[in-house]
């Protein structure tokens, strides 16, 4: 090939690339979005059957063994998933908003959102931010549990105004969390350049021998490993200065 030949077919075959790569993007998406609809559809069948006719659990029982038959290579159709499928409808089939949310979501990040998240801003934020950000279900898991909405709704900056877009994230990322040094006696003058020379620690939900020497054998710098516990309890200072229920629908719709 020319060099001008060359060019154009690396451009051409980019293009196709891109246009494959989006294709089958969109391909997962609709393929979840009519999972989520077929899940949506049994759990709103058990719902309107059981209230019309009074059927007890026995009708889950046997919809999920008969389905399983019927369907052998197809996963999902277990006893406990179609309790979790009523239980999906009867949570999101009152709420516009969150209703066509769900669809846009994995069946797993979605069963993680309901089951651990108190209300519907709360999940609707989780949605929101899973849709945005790709969370796999660990970090999801890991985001519910160490209440990255509490976090996000109580954290007021003004990032949005004076940041540039994409260093917004890692902005809020660093003003997350407080830090008290109280505890250490230092006095309100007392300056960086008077400490003694910095340690390391490595923070994480558990810790053995084995996942300390793993961390520690390629440093040669001061470093120590330290597991943590998440508390469910809202201090007793932060109660009277969360935003209101309103303040809060409107911090949601920014995610958008």
């Amino acid at each position: 090939m020319q060099v001008n030949e060359l060019k154009e077919y690396k451009e051409l075959f980019k293009a196709v690339k891109e246009r494959v790569y989006q294709s089958q993007y969109e391909a997962l998406k609709a393929v979840n979005k009519e999972l989520i609809n077929v899940y949506w559809f049994i759990g709103q069948s058990i719902v309107e059957r059981q209230q019309a006719h009074g059927w007890g659990k026995s009708i889950v029982e046997n919809l999920a063994e008969d389905l399983q038959k019927e369907f052998p290579g197809v996963k999902g159709f277990s006893s406990s998933n179609l309790w979790r499928m009523k239980n999906f409808y009867e949570q999101y089939h009152g709420s516009e908003k969150l209703a066509p949310l769900v669809r846009e979501i994995g069946w797993s990040h979605n069963i993680i959102i309901l089951e651990k998240c108190k209300d519907d801003l709360e999940r609707e934020f989780y949605i929101k931010m899973t849709r945005k950000y790709g969370w796999t279900k660990a970090i999801l898991v890991h985001q519910v549990e160490s209440g990255a909405y509490e976090r996000r709704m109580v954290n007021q900056t003004n990032f949005d105004q004076v940041i540039e877009e994409k260093y917004r994230h890692q902005a809020r990322l660093a003003v997350k969390d407080s830090y008290n040094f109280g505890f250490l006696e230092m006095a309100e003058d007392y300056k960086e350049r008077d400490e003694n020379p910095s340690i390391g620690i490595i923070v994480c939900r558990s810790k053995s021998r084995t996942v300390v020497e793993y961390a520690l054998r390629s440093t040669n710098k001061p470093m120590g490993v330290a597991d943590y516990s998440l508390s469910k309890t809202l201090p007793r200072e932060l109660k009277g200065i969360l935003p209101s229920p309103e303040e809060l629908a409107r911090g949601l719709e920014r995610l958008e």
